[in-house]
């Protein structure tokens, strides 16, 4: 099989394009470069790109860069700012997968003509009895991605390699340091690519867009403070919310105070007690599904990030109900439906 796989010079991808070397597979890597400003973490500084390359030179494989930053500014960068913009929490990783890596290098593969793509998340895709492709959780439950890859469908998955999925993330590391790789030490990006440690959220956003100020209320509507950046507020934050007055000692949860509501008309953050964060259903938007759209009344699990606990929950109509209240999550996050170990699908909360 001819495989193109996206790697991004980190650990996991180098091993997906050794162990499809190893397989006997015709593979050719490919590192997009997405992200044109300045960058000190995630996977597009000059750094990766050059641990790519190094590393197909040791598999003895081809090595290319596809320039995507336009389609990358399109897609996730710009509804980033525009979502910041309109007091929502983007998950601008997903978009990159959802745009990027499944849609743009899929349609890029397919012109070069391979047979499939293939990356380093830690996800399994296998084929049921019946010819439907399944998306399922990875061997680790620690590293376990199938989270981030729900919008994945059947054209997608028939096209998709996850050569990592099997595997926990020392194994990973162990095969790497057993073949040589450069990467097999290289520590995991986890921060947003083109967020600067240096600025933060708030340099990146702040040179975009203009920041109100916003004024905080408890679930009374009494006024305990102001803060400097509603576009900076996320629903569930806890930090970083300065003081807000005098508080009741006696109260259950006393001096705990979370971001319940953010009201952008009125530049108004409501904050409460932990039990105000507390809901029994989730609203969603651009639910996709790996299949089909689960049956109302069908308890499946519900996660509501990337490494959350699940709980039991049941899909209606753009209604995700829980069968126990969760936290509630900011509107732009993504929530995930699963059935067993296998991704039914997921949506954005509105």
């Amino acid at each position: 099989m001819r495989v193109l796989v996206a790697m991004s010079g980190g650990v996991d991808s180098s091993v997906a394009a050794a162990l499809l070397v190893s397989g006997g597979h015709d593979v050719v890597g490919a590192t997009m470069k997405l992200w044109g400003g300045p960058s000190d973490t995630g996977c597009c500084s000059v750094a990766d790109v050059d641990d790519a390359r190094r590393v197909a030179q040791q598999l003895g494989i081809a090595h290319h860069v596809f320039n995507f930053s336009e389609e990358f500014e399109r897609h996730v960068v710009g509804p980033y700012v525009t979502d910041h913009a309109a007091w929502r929490t983007p998950n601008p990783c997903i978009e990159c997968n959802r745009h990027l890596k499944f849609d743009r290098l899929l349609d890029r593969a397919d012109q070069l003509g391979f047979d499939a793509v293939a990356t380093g998340h830690h996800a399994r895709v296998t084929r049921e009895a019946g010819g439907e492709w399944t998306l399922r959780r990875g061997a680790d439950p620690a590293k376990d991605q199938s989270y981030v890859l729900y919008m994945l469908g059947q054209a997608q998955l028939a096209r998709v390699l996850l050569p990592v999925g099997e595997l926990t993330k020392s194994e990973v590391r162990k095969r790497a340091s057993a073949l040589g790789l450069r990467t097999a030490a290289k520590p995991d990006s986890q921060d947003v690519c083109f967020i600067s440690r240096r600025g933060g959220r708030q340099a990146f956003l702040g040179d975009r867009i203009p920041m109100r100020q916003a004024r905080v209320v408890d679930m009374t509507g009494a006024e305990l403070g102001e803060l400097p950046a509603l576009e900076l507020v996320t629903v569930g934050q806890r930090r970083g919310l300065g003081s807000l007055g005098p508080v009741d000692e006696n109260a259950p949860g006393a001096g705990r105070r979370y971001v319940v509501a953010v009201d952008g008309p009125s530049a108004t953050v409501t904050v409460g007690p932990p039990a105000a964060m507390m809901v029994s259903e989730i609203a969603v938007v651009q639910a996709a599904w790996v299949a089909v759209c689960p049956a109302r009344g069908e308890r499946l699990t519900l996660q509501m990030s990337a490494h959350g606990q699940p709980v039991g929950a049941w899909w209606s109509d753009g209604v995700v109900r829980v069968e126990e209240p969760v936290r509630r999550v900011a509107p732009g996050q993504s929530v995930v439906l699963y059935r067993d170990d296998a991704v039914v699908g997921g949506a954005v909360v509105r």
